[in-house]
């Protein structure tokens, strides 16, 4: 056998499968038609019901037909030592299991697997042509997501209840070209996040303006998850890479937002500071003088409700913010730090292992 790729035309990762127009090849000697002469003879296609013809099928096809204009696209070749060449036009929608974890940037390896559907082993062998050469076409094919990276023919045997069945496999290896999701997803949801650090520069009295690129860039950022999504499978047994992106993005969004609501909530308590220290300089002058009447009954178990909320107080203190301003200057820096550093774990890690 040999293959012609002619065309690959849908590769789907909601169906898990792909749909390819190819040439098949079959060749095979069957000592009753040879002749004598030198020329080979075609026939018509609509004679094939008159001859021996292996009954090739395709492996984990789920739909397929044979192109019919403006005749059946048969071709039948009688040579005089009686081999015949039956070559036919299909088209085949064929089932490829997908590994989408390091999705958009995965390599896929499709199979297109040809058996014998009832001669065995016994009564049928199946050969490649001419080994990897047998299948032409792949290095010519131009796919829209993907840069066919190699391919390669194999022999094997399939084995079911009812006997051991000839197989030929064709295998090749798909790589989605990434560039096209760097400037649909990856480059927006890189600059979503940098617009919700401009808030970091607004006045925290300005609280319509930062409150609006917030929620603008969470809603936004929102949007552009769910049409990431609307190409893939919806099922939960996959976290691919494109998700663990955008919810590191969405995550410093929110994270922008939640950073506002509490330097805003430190500000509006600034003056609580200034009460706390008197209330604890109060609490300082309380318990020095029952300091005395701790010693004498210490003796007795008796805890002072004063030293409990002296350390109540000072642990309050310890989360209080003394500058409420100061947490945008801290966040302008460790925003855009810690965002670097995880996109450089991130690249490296799914681009290299």
């Amino acid at each position: 056998m040999s293959l012609d790729i002619a065309s690959i035309d849908t590769i789907s990762e909601i169906n898990m499968d792909y749909t390819a127009t190819i040439f098949l090849r079959q060749r095979w000697t069957d000592e009753r038609l040879c002749f004598d002469g030198n020329k080979s003879l075609s026939l018509d296609g609509r004679l094939v019901e008159m001859l021996w013809v292996p009954d090739t099928f395709i492996v984990d096809s789920k739909k397929s037909f044979l192109h019919d204009i403006t005749v059946e696209n048969r071709l039948i070749r009688i040579y005089p030592n009686g081999t015949v060449l039956y070559a036919i036009r299909i088209t085949t929608t064929v089932a490829c299991s997908m590994d989408l974890t390091k999705y958009p940037m995965d390599k896929q390896t499709c199979t297109l697997q040809l058996e014998s559907w009832g001669y065995n082993i016994n009564d049928v062998m199946f050969y490649w042509t001419r080994g990897n050469d047998s299948v032409r076409g792949l290095d010519t094919l131009r796919l829209a997501q993907y840069t066919v990276e190699d391919y390669f023919t194999s022999v094997s045997e399939a084995v079911y209840e009812t006997g051991r069945y000839p197989k030929l496999v064709f295998h090749f290896e798909l790589k989605r070209n990434i560039f096209y999701f760097i400037l649909e997803t990856y480059v927006p949801s890189i600059l979503l996040v940098v617009l919700s650090w401009v808030s970091f520069w607004i006045s925290q009295s300005s609280v319509p303006a930062r409150i609006c690129i917030g929620v603008t860039t969470v809603l936004t950022m929102t949007t552009l998850m769910m049409g990431a999504r609307t190409s893939l499978p919806n099922a939960n047994c996959f976290i691919k890479a494109i998700d663990v992106y955008l919810g590191i993005c969405f995550s410093f969004i929110f994270g922008a937002l939640l950073e506002y609501a509490v330097a805003h909530f430190c500000t509006l308590h600034r003056p609580i500071s200034k009460d706390l220290k008197k209330i604890l300089g109060v609490t300082n002058k309380l318990f020095c003088s029952i300091s005395g009447k701790r010693e004498r009954s210490k003796h007795s178990g008796w805890s002072s409700p004063m030293s409990v909320m002296k350390r109540l107080f000072c642990i309050f203190d310890c989360f209080h913010v003394k500058n409420p301003y100061h947490i945008d200057n801290y966040a302008r820096y460790s925003f855009p730090l810690s965002f670097i550093i995880i996109n450089v774990f991130y690249w490296v890690y799914y681009l290299y292992f």
